[in-house]
Formats: structure tokens, C-alpha cells, sequence
């Protein structure tokens, strides 16, 4: 997987959940653009669901710093061999895993990850 540091992004701290356990941490700034993990699934399944958790820092074009909550998942379809890439959307509020090769191998469910919440007390 491959996470990439925006333009308008300041700084970037996700997680990335495979089959709802830990697989990647990707903390992304001004020293570091660009991240790429090597992420093994298990042998003998070909759908694997994914989470994409954390929070990225982007500067607005009136110059503000907004900070933004990752939380998406999906389904991954016979990843192995894919490289993905984790792509935000919709000004930064919706965020994906795609393989610009064959977009079909990785489908985006809408809405906030599960994975993501966070307990309470």
C-alpha cells in the first residue's frame, strides 16, 4: 500500500486495518510525503475487509488549518499482488483504498468505519 501526502496537506496519521487487525501506521508531514508498506494477508482468502482510520491536517485556500477525521472501509478482492493506494475525497471527508490498474479489486463502503470508533468513558 502506498499513502501519499496531499498538496494542501499539513500532516497525516492513519491506520490501516486489515481483516480488523493493525496492518499499517502511515504518519505523513513535511519530511515524510510518501509511505509504502508491504501488507500480507492471510493464505487461502481472497476477500479481506479494510479499515482506514486516523486524522489528517489540511491548510484551507483562505489559509485555516482544518483538521479531518479518516474513517472508511471496505472490501478488498483477491488483494495479493495489488498495490493500493489511499486516496481522500470529497474535501478530504470520505477516504478509500484504490489500485489505479483494476479499481474493481478494491469496492468503498460509504459511511464511517466501525473499526474507527473509538471508546468512550
Amino acid at each position: 500500500m502506498v499513502d501519499e501526502k496531499a498538496p494542501q496537506e499539513i500532516s497525516e496519521v492513519s491506520r490501516l486495518y486489515v481483516d480488523g487487525e493493525l496492518a499499517a501506521t502511515f504518519i505523513l508531514n513535511s519530511d515524510t510525503t510518501q509511505k509504502s508498506e508491504t501488507i500480507h494477508t492471510p493464505a487461502g482468502r481472497v476477500e479481506h475487509t479494510y479499515a482506514l482510520c486516523g486524522e489528517i491536517v489540511i491548510r484551507t485556500p483562505e489559509g485555516r488549518t482544518e483538521t479531518h477525521n479518516v474513517s472508511s472501509a471496505g472490501v478488498l478482492h483477491n488483494p495479493d499482488g495489488h498495490v493500493f493506494q489511499a486516496l481522500g475525497a470529497e474535501n478530504f471527508t470520505d477516504f478509500y483504498l484504490i489500485d489505479p490498474t483494476d479499481p474493481d479489486v478494491a469496492q468503498h463502503r460509504p459511511g464511517r468505519a466501525e473499526a474507527c470508533t473509538v471508546a468512550t468513558s
